[in-house]
């Protein structure tokens, strides 16, 4: 095969493989926290006192352990595998609640106009003024650390994002000329808004979503680190990477292998953002 005939080959087909890889973790990730109760091989809570800090590989009684053991002889198969529901549950639920509040005032601002525009604008001002990590950390402080609680805080520091796209995007979408029309011939804004103006803007707001989804693992796995996301004994990422700290010169795997899974996955979504990005962007066709 010549070089000219090798270099036609559309670049949409040379890059298929690397554009889908990352959904594939992203997929095997999610089907793993769905079967984690049958995938895990022991009880993430179960202790084993005579088998703490065991190497991957190790039997102690009736436990194999395949990753590890932790300070408390627990399974660290199991114990990553439970920990990617909790990162995926609170990532999820985040994003879809951030999402739906911010998109929404958003709109109604780029479409309203007027007072209420400058009211939550300004809004959307002071919270992109504060640290995002920042204001999750006094949230969950105040509120107390749990799932629900994270997920609250989660989505009351990201949705300003959505609502600052989805009023950039109304603004352009709202002068469009079947807008205007459908608005004169006596629909109402949430028909407008719902009807003509989110289709128009969905799918820069799935890009947004998609980088966030990464950015709330990074957040959750944060604040359990901290001690102000998920408490124990309930296993997550953040809070083993908390714990394995301590074991780092002689008992690596303890923080190593969740450290490891969070950075596959976060990678997986970002790369997976990037091509989302670029295939909705027209100019990257």
């Amino acid at each position: 095969m010549s070089v000219a005939a090798a270099t036609s080959v559309p670049r949409s087909k040379r890059d298929g493989l690397w554009r889908w890889w990352p959904v594939g973790i992203i997929a095997l990730v999610v089907l793993v926290a769905i079967l984690a109760p049958w995938l895990a091989p022991y009880d993430p809570n179960q202790q084993n006192l005579l088998g703490r800090l065991k190497p991957p590989g190790t039997v102690s009684r009736s436990f194999h352990y395949w990753l590890g053991s932790d300070e408390l002889g627990r399974d660290l198969l199991s114990r990553v595998i439970h920990g990617a529901r909790i990162s995926l549950i609170v990532a999820f639920a985040s994003v879809v609640l951030s999402g739906v509040v911010g998109t929404t005032l958003g709109m109604i601002a780029g479409y309203r106009r007027g007072w209420v525009e400058i009211a939550v604008m300004r809004v959307v001002d002071v919270f992109l003024s504060i640290p995002a990590i920042l204001l999750a950390i006094i949230t969950v402080a105040v509120l107390g650390p749990g799932i629900v609680n994270v997920i609250m805080v989660l989505a009351l520091t990201r949705w300003p994002r959505y609502a600052r796209i989805a009023y950039s995007q109304t603004l352009s979408v709202a002068n469009m000329p079947y807008v205007r029309l459908s608005a004169l011939m006596g629909a109402g804004a949430p028909r407008v808004l719902f009807r003509h103006v989110l289709p128009n803007i969905v799918g820069a707001i799935s890009v947004v979503a998609t980088l966030e989804f990464g950015l709330m693992i990074l957040f959750e796995a944060g604040l359990s680190f901290l001690g102000l996301g998920v408490q124990p004994p309930t296993a997550s990422w953040g809070a083993m990477l908390s714990t394995g700290r301590n074991y780092v010169a002689t008992a690596w795997w303890v923080a190593t292998l969740p450290g490891a899974c969070l950075f596959v996955l976060v990678l997986a979504v970002n790369l997976t953002g990037d091509a989302v990005r670029d295939r909705l962007d027209p100019r990257h066709r």
